[in-house]
Order: structure tokens, then C-alpha cells, then sequence
């Protein structure tokens, strides 16, 4: 029977639809979050987990986009890829790092890179977290209540004249399926 169950979670006709109908209690909400990766699957299924949750997501195909939409957008959270074309993570981050405007906005670098030495430069050049791919909704919004509880991830409140240029429509939404976002763990129940 749990294999008919499992089934039926990743159809999407068991608790797990259910479950990401129900708001997060914990975690803040609004949030202006820039999520930079050249995989255009990842922009989406990362920015619909986001916007279901009330944020408002802004995403960037490369490091370049990236730094322009960190300083005209002045996101409260960036989730960063490290293989990017063009300018690197680690190049983002630096220059993220070193621009008065951006230097205090919290990073969570993102890699389907499995060694270790990535999370150690991620902390040496001033990342706040580092998530692995692939990634579920239960990491992600770990790592958000981890930026929560320390004081790092603040929502600054905004004027309603700072209102997003661009973000995702129901239609896209929609396009993509919840079964791209599961929770590793929810597979194996």
C-alpha cells in the first residue's frame, strides 16, 4: 500500500498538494528574493516554491543580470548559483560583497557540484549558506528560517511606489508541475 501511496504523492493527489496549499506559520513573508541560475527549470521551480509562499521573486539567467537586479531591485535574499555563464558565483559574490549597496543582503549559493570544497570557498567569500542540488521545498525553506532565526534575513518594508518591474504570472505557474518541486524525503514514504 505505501507504494501506491507514493504514487499517488507524486501525481499530486495526496498530502504533499495539500500540504503546499497551507501556509508556512514560521517563516516571514514578502519577501523581495533574486534567485540567479542559468537553468531555466531551476529559475522556475525555485521561484514558484517562493511565490506560493508570498515572496516576490526576481530571477537572472547570468552573474551580469544578477548584479543589475541586486542594485535596481534591492532584493532582501539572493539564492546564487555558482556555475554561471560569463561571470561566476563566486565572482557575483565577491562583487555582491564589496558594493556598499548590496553587501548586506543575504546569499545562499546554490551547486549541483557534490564536494566539499565549494561550501568552503561559498563561506570564505562571505555566502550565508550553501544548498545542494537538487533541492526541495523543505531545504529551501530551511534555509530561509535559518537567515530568519539569526537575524540575518530582514524584509525591509517598502513604499507601495516600489512596486516589481517583472515578476512570474499564474499562467507560468501553472505551467510548471508540483511534481518538479518534491521534498526528497516525501519520495521514499
Amino acid at each position: 500500500m505505501a507504494g501506491f501511496e507514493r504514487i499517488k504523492r507524486l501525481l499530486g493527489r495526496g498530502a504533499p498538494a495539500d500540504r503546499r496549499a497551507v501556509p508556512r506559520a514560521d517563516l516571514p513573508r514578502g519577501a523581495r528574493v533574486l534567485v540567479v541560475d542559468d537553468s531555466s527549470t531551476i529559475r522556475a521551480v525555485l521561484g514558484k516554491m517562493l511565490s506560493q509562499e508570498g515572496h516576490v521573486v526576481f530571477k537572472a539567467p547570468d552573474g551580469e543580470t544578477a548584479l543589475e537586479m541586486a542594485q535596481t531591485e534591492q532584493p532582501d535574499l539572493i539564492f546564487l548559483d555558482i556555475v554561471l555563464p560569463g561571470m561566476n558565483g563566486f565572482a557575483v559574490l565577491r562583487a555582491l560583497r564589496r558594493d556598499p549597496a548590496t553587501q548586506t543582503i543575504p546569499i545562499v549559493m546554490i551547486s549541483g557540484n557534490l564536494q566539499a570544497t565549494e561550501q568552503f570557498y561559498v563561506q570564505r567569500f562571505g555566502a550565508d549558506d550553501f544548498m545542494k542540488k537538487p533541492f526541495g521545498r523543505s531545504e529551501v525553506f530551511a534555509r530561509i528560517q535559518h537567515l530568519t532565526k539569526t537575524g540575518r534575513l530582514v524584509i525591509r518594508e517598502r513604499s507601495h511606489d516600489e512596486t516589481p518591474a517583472h515578476t512570474d504570472t499564474e499562467l507560468e505557474h501553472d505551467a510548471i508541475p508540483d511534481i518538479a518541486m518534491p521534498d526528497p524525503h516525501d519520495l521514499f514514504r
